[in-house]
């Protein structure tokens, strides 16, 4: 009676014990499983709210609202502000202006100091203008509603430049008319001489008059 009296009893310690055990892991499984629902959660609001994030950062902050936003149609006037933003950033927008053959260019000075100055000889500047024009220059506007205005009377590409605020990217492009876009010195390479930031800027230029003129790079 004593031997059987003590195996029941080993046998009920053992079945508490196993209970203990499996409680124990069963409550530790159940606390990981919704600690991973919590964080399944959090991740997925923060991948969707990060891509709504990256979705609205892309459409709002596009190139369109400082002037990247394409060429427009060609007029027989066309207006550009010379800005300088809260930021201390400087631009011409928009970027690339179109005007027919013999159109006019007003340019506004909306803030700060700027001029506006074709790249051409007669400014020390290498020629990115067509060949036989004439060298331009606004002289320096610090008066805001300023204007300067320039009649175009040769079909072509003229890329232009603010000569403060050149090496920060302060440059700008007019077409005038329907040029072939393979006779402009203003779409060859940028000049070697330039530093990169303008080299860029005047690529970026390029390639926007280029894709105005219907004219393509592989």
């Amino acid at each position: 009676m004593v031997q059987l009296s003590s195996a029941a009893a080993a046998v009920g310690l053992a079945g508490c014990s196993g209970t203990l055990t499996s409680s124990s892991d069963s409550g530790s499984g159940s606390t990981e499983t919704s600690e991973e629902a919590d964080h399944s959660d959090e991740d997925d609001g923060h991948d969707e709210g990060g891509d709504e994030q990256s979705d609205d950062g892309h459409d709002e902050g596009g190139h369109g609202d400082d002037g990247h936003g394409g060429v427009g149609d060609m007029t027989p006037t066309a207006g550009v502000e010379m800005v300088t933003t809260d930021d201390g950033g400087t631009h011409f927008e928009p970027h690339v202006a179109r005007v027919e053959t013999g159109g006019t260019v007003t340019w506004t000075l909306e803030s700060g100091s700027h001029n506006a100055a074709a790249y051409h000889p007669g400014n020390d500047q290498p020629r990115l203008v067509p060949e036989g024009t004439e060298a331009w220059d606004s002289e320096m506007l610090s008066e805001d509603g300023a204007t300067f205005e320039h009649t175009f009377e040769t079909e072509g590409v003229y890329h232009y430049y603010c000569a403060p605020h050149e090496a920060g990217g302060m440059i700008g492009s007019v077409i005038v008319g329907e040029p072939d876009a393979h006779e402009q010195p203003a779409l060859d390479d940028p000049p070697a001489d330039k530093p990169d930031a303008v080299r860029e800027k005047i690529t970026e230029l390029n390639d926007m008059c280029n894709e105005a003129l219907g004219h393509g790079h592989d």
